[in-house]
């Protein structure tokens, strides 16, 4: 009789395994639209019963799209109207002739985003850790009205303390304070920063994140914005965390942030305001956090928001815009470098037109598995005459792109499928030739350190090596 009882146990096991393997893969069916993605998970599905559709359940659906949706439109309501110029007219009166062809891509972010291109921005580049921080400090010590930031580390180390404490004297000055952190990447450094902050009395919350696992449904969503708006006039972005990281008195970690002055930073703040909206229902708005934006310089720009709560994969689809309307030169840097099929035909194609595209990645990442994935496929593009090189460490965190010398795209954003597809991302794009050249110098520093990669130098890996890099490679959809 228990013989019998335990094999009608695991009878009833093997058919509920199989009803939600059909289950889950009949989703990933009808709601993926990446077919990689959609292999990946349905292998994983059926190869691993239970365990499989159990990630699938907690990492890969998407159940923020709706409720973003929900409380974009009165967001939306709240939005200030903002002083710009067409974008269109703008580039008319201030690209040269031969950038003239870079208005097409600007008419292509507009339908893509909805975000008109705003002339009138400042933007001045913080090349390293220490310059970004001092400028961050004094941008919060100066506050008068509002202070807003969003990050995905903030860690309690000096630096960080630094930044923390002149949140907290921006509170005893009356300042209405703000700091949103990611549930996952506050866990990156302890003691968390969060508690100590809310401690002195700053409004901080953490974005997606429960230690109930059935209240966690949004584990693989995450916020990877670096935003600082202060006044509503003064932002800060790019590619940097707060964090020791980047100043380690060894080898500090290479980074690279921007302080944008003018409507630009304005769309910072409507950025933040939508994700701590959604975070802890508190609506921001009211002339402290949105107020009359005036022009204060040349550059024309325009904030760039991206994430699952989209339809459109805006950021990979402004990418490709970018390689398919340059005529000159494509400048690469990133430290996570996993494109798709469809950019790197992109790339390959912007390099057989005749173009110089250059791709500067790290030699060594602070991710291993990634840097496999990454060396698996560069062959791909070295074969196709892109030109990759590896800068030798410290570690290159910096997220940059210039097309033509003269469009820029900066922010948070890698070149991998998280950042593309799962992440919220926040990036700002710049037509402007002076703003260009600047950055390009920098980059070409960069290029000027970095060792070639060779088709041979890919060749000649050991077996077990390029067997350890395919086999990272096919975790793509994941990484």
């Amino acid at each position: 009789m228990f013989g019998l009882s335990t094999s009608l146990w695991l009878e009833l096991g093997g058919l509920l395994s199989l009803a939600l393997a059909i289950l889950t893969s009949t989703r990933v069916l009808l709601r993926k639209r990446d077919v990689r993605a959609a292999i990946g998970w349905i292998g994983l599905i059926w190869l691993v019963p239970v365990l499989g559709p159990l990630l699938y359940l907690l990492l890969g659906i998407n159940r923020i799209e709706r409720r973003a949706a929900q409380l974009r439109p009165n967001l939306a309501e709240r939005a200030p109207t903002l002083h710009l110029e067409k974008g269109a007219e703008f580039l008319r009166s201030h690209l040269p002739a031969p950038e003239s062809h870079l208005a097409d891509l600007s008419r292509l972010v507009d339908n893509l985003t909805g975000v008109p291109l705003a002339g009138g921005n400042r933007v001045t580049t913080l090349a390293n850790a220490g310059a970004a921080y001092a400028a961050m400090i004094e941008a919060i010590d100066g506050a008068t009205q509002s202070i807003a930031l969003s990050t995905y580390i903030f860690g309690r180390d000096e630096p960080g303390q630094s930044i923390a404490d002149a949140l907290v004297r921006a509170v005893g000055r009356g300042v209405q304070v703000r700091v949103l952190l990611d549930g996952m990447g506050a866990w990156y450094t302890w003691p968390r920063v969060s508690k100590a902050l809310a401690a002195q009395g700053v409004r901080v919350s953490l974005f997606l994140y429960s230690l109930i696992p059935w209240r966690m449904p949004y584990l693989n969503l995450r916020s990877h914005h670096k935003i600082l708006v202060v006044d509503g006039r003064v932002g800060f972005t790019g590619s940097m965390n707060i964090g020791s990281g980047n100043l380690s008195r060894g080898r500090p970690q290479q980074d690279t942030h921007f302080r944008f002055e003018g409507p630009v930073a304005c769309e910072m703040m409507q950025v933040f305001a939508r994700e701590w909206g959604f975070t802890t229902g508190e609506q921001l708005e009211g002339d402290s956090w949105f107020p009359a934006v005036d022009d204060v310089g040349d550059v024309a720009a325009r904030g760039i928001a991206s994430g699952p709560d989209q339809q459109t994969d805006t950021l990979r689809l402004t990418l490709l815009a970018a390689l398919g309307r340059a005529r000159r030169s494509v400048w690469i840097v990133t430290p996570y470098f996993l494109p798709d099929a469809r950019l790197i035909t992109a790339l390959n194609l912007a390099a057989l037109r005749g173009l110089r595209v250059e791709i500067i990645l790290p030699e060594k990442t602070n991710l291993p598995p990634t840097q496999w994935a990454c060396n698996a496929q560069l062959w791909q593009m070295v074969n196709q005459g892109c030109n990759v090189s590896m800068s030798p460490p410290p570690f290159d965190h910096s997220k940059i792109v210039v097309v033509d010398e003269t469009w820029v795209l900066v922010g948070s954003a890698n070149w991998d499928e998280r950042s593309l597809r799962l992440n919220f991302e926040f990036n700002v794009e710049a037509y402007d030739a002076a703003f260009a050249k600047s950055l390009l110098d920098l980059v070409l520093e960069k290029r000027r350190r970095a060792i070639p990669v060779s088709r041979a130098d890919l060749e000649r890996r050991p077996l077990l090596v390029k067997l350890r890099d395919g086999v990272a490679r096919l975790f793509l959809p994941y990484m």
